[in-house]
């Protein structure tokens, strides 16, 4: 798991410009379809529907923190629930803002370290967490392929070049090379499991319950907007969102995710852009709010790694706090 300095102040400014680049191509799309469209899209969800929606949010986060769980308890090591939880959804609200597509596990990688247990468990349980929910993801990948292959066979992707083409040809090099070293990272953590592929299994099938519970809400969304979406459709277009999101060239995705969305909804589901647009801002906007409790112990664990250097210098006799491998 490499820390954000790692990523040099380079890599930084190219984020943020990424993220800058991606919010103004959302506001560009959003001024084609101009703000009266979209906003008189958004009036159209029931308030039941906003409320079950992160509902659905919050049992997906429910999800991923038994993913992560269950790969520690698979490796050995007694985790708490209340702890994976506690590092989970403040890893999972971090992310919204840390300037990398990382962040998020960087800042669980450092409360963990102040768990018991081996602090290579704890940073091979997050590697392989991020990798079992690739797998996730290119797994529901073939229920878009029967819309998205004939849509790209007729030229579709001619259609939402002059938007996305430049965008996606230069950050295509630097996906490839993030992807090639995840998944290095991911495969060398995953000897830790490779006896014991039932917890394997149980993180799967732990992601598939984070992942359909994120769909329904999109395919909610979609037919309060008076336009429904198939949900094996909503799943399938969804994973080609979340490839397209894994460019490290925005903050968490913010733009990027919209801008992707909208256009592959529009173009291959064959929704209006304001509703693909509407739709797309709605999901974020729950899935942020479902990330607002991990704001209650983000500066818990801020305080909890400061903790043993005040301890030291008062010439207490608490041992050091284990340091990242």
């Amino acid at each position: 798991m490499t820390p954000p300095s790692a990523a040099g102040g380079g890599r930084g400014w190219v984020r943020l410009a990424g993220t800058a680049l991606a919010l103004l191509l959302l506001i560009y799309l959003i001024r084609q379809q101009s703000w009266t469209e979209i906003a008189a899209a958004l009036a159209h969800i029931p308030g039941w529907a906003f409320a079950l929606t992160i509902v659905l949010a919050l049992l997906s986060r429910v999800a991923v923190v038994a993913r992560w769980w269950v790969l520690v308890r698979g490796a050995g090591v007694q985790l708490r629930w209340q702890d994976a939880a506690r590092l989970t959804f403040a890893g999972l609200f971090a992310s919204n803002f840390l300037p990398t597509t990382i962040g998020g596990d960087v800042v669980r990688l450092a409360g963990s370290l102040r768990l018991e247990g081996p602090a290579a468990v704890y940073a091979a349980s997050i590697a392989v967490d991020r990798l079992v929910g690739m797998a996730g993801m290119v797994s529901a990948a073939p229920l878009g392929l029967p819309v998205f292959l004939p849509w790209l066979k007729a030229g579709g992707a001619a259609a939402a070049g002059p938007i996305t083409g430049s965008g996606v040809a230069s950050g295509g090099g630097r996906l490839r090379r993030w992807l090639q070293r995840s998944l290095r990272g991911g495969l060398e953590a995953l000897k830790l499991w490779a006896r014991q592929p039932q917890w394997l299994a149980g993180a799967f099938g732990c992601t598939w319950v984070y992942m359909l519970l994120k769909f329904a809400a999109l395919a909610l969304f979609f037919h309060s907007l008076g336009e429904p979406v198939p949900f094996t459709m909503v799943a399938g277009l969804w994973s080609l969102v979340y490839f397209i999101t894994l460019m490290p060239v925005s903050i968490g995705g913010l733009g990027l995710q919209e801008v992707s969305a909208s256009l592959i909804y529009s173009q291959v589901a064959g929704v209006t852009l304001s509703t693909a647009l509407a739709a797309a801002l709605l999901l974020r906007t729950v899935e942020v709010l479902a990330s607002l409790p991990g704001a209650l112990f983000v500066s818990d664990i801020a305080l909890s790694l400061r903790a043993p250097a005040s301890t030291v210098a008062a010439g207490a006799s608490t041992p050091p706090s284990r340091s990242s491998p």
